[in-house]
C-alpha cells in the first residue's frame, strides 16, 4: 500500500512592506559601511548606520533592500585600457581635473585576484580585496537592485552640476559636503549621531551620498554613464548612475 502523502501546503509569501528600504554602501576597514533609510511615499527616514562583515550579508539581509548604491566598481573590463571603462572616463570628464582624479580605473576581471595589482593606482590596489569580493557575489540579476555610484558624481548633482571645490578629507571639504547633504537628506542628524566606531566622517558622508543616489534610483530620476549600456564578459553592466 503506497504511503499516505501529506497535504500540500503552499509557501507563505512575505507580506509586502509599507516602505522601500534603500542604502548607500561604502567599503571600510572593518567591512562594508551601510547607511540605510526607509522610504514611504516621499518621506525618507534614515536608520542608524552599521558595518557589515561581507557584501553577501548585505544581499541576504531581511527585509531585503530595494536599492543599493555601492561605491566600488561593479562590472570589470575583459582587457584593461587607458582611463578604465567608458563610465570612468565619462565621469572624469564631468568632474574635471580637480575632482575627476578620485575616479579609479578598476582591474580587468582576469587579474582581480592579483595581490600585486600591476598597473593600478595605489587606491585601486588597496581596494582590490573588496573589488574581488563584490564582483564574486554580484551577478547580472542583482543589478535590478544593486547599482554603482561615485560620491563625487552625487555631490556634482547636488551642487547644481558643478564639481566641489575641496577634497573630502579636509575640514573645508567635509563642511561643503555636509551642507549639501543637510539640504536634501532629512534626518542627517540621526546618521551622524550614530557614526560607527573607527569609521571616518568623510567615509560616512560618502555613504550618505549613496543613500541620496539610491533615493533618486527609486524615483527613476538618475542619469546613466554611458547612456548606451556596456557589459563585461559575465553579463554585468559597467555603468555609473548619478
Amino acid at each position: 500500500m503506497p504511503p499516505k502523502l501529506k497535504p500540500f501546503k503552499p509557501l507563505k509569501r512575505e507580506a509586502p512592506l509599507p516602505y522601500k528600504l534603500l542604502a548607500g554602501v561604502k567599503p571600510c576597514r572593518q567591512g562594508w559601511l551601510v547607511v540605510s533609510a526607509k522610504l514611504q511615499g516621499i518621506s525618507m527616514l534614515p536608520q542608524a548606520p552599521e558595518v557589515r562583515g561581507s557584501f553577501a550579508e548585505i544581499l541576504d539581509a531581511r527585509p531585503g533592500f530595494t536599492v543599493l548604491a555601492v561605491h566600488l566598481p561593479i562590472g570589470l573590463p575583459d582587457v584593461s585600457s587607458p582611463g578604465g571603462r567608458s563610465c570612468d572616463r565619462l565621469a572624469r570628464k564631468l568632474l574635471g581635473p580637480q575632482r575627476g582624479a578620485s575616479v579609479i580605473s578598476p582591474p580587468e576581471r582576469s587579474s582581480v585576484g592579483d595581490p600585486g595589482g600591476k598597473g593600478l593606482s595605489a587606491v585601486a590596489k588597496a581596494l582590490l580585496p573588496r573589488i574581488a569580493e563584490l564582483n564574486r557575489v554580484v551577478a547580472s540579476y542583482h543589478q535590478r537592485n544593486v547599482y554603482e555610484f561615485h560620491p563625487e558624481l552625487t555631490f556634482f548633482q547636488l551642487n547644481d552640476d558643478r564639481p566641489l571645490r575641496f577634497r573630502k578629507r579636509t575640514a573645508a571639504g567635509i563642511e561643503e559636503r555636509m551642507a549639501l547633504l543637510g539640504e536634501r537628506v532629512k534626518g542627517m542628524d540621526r546618521i551622524l549621531e550614530h557614526q560607527p566606531p573607527r569609521v571616518e566622517l568623510f567615509r560616512l558622508l560618502d555613504a550618505c551620498a549613496g543613500l541620496w543616489t539610491a533615493r533618486r534610483i527609486a524615483a527613476r530620476s538618475v542619469a546613466r554613464l554611458p547612456e548606451s549600456p556596456e557589459w563585461d564578459e559575465q553579463g554585468v553592466r559597467m555603468e555609473l548612475v548619478r
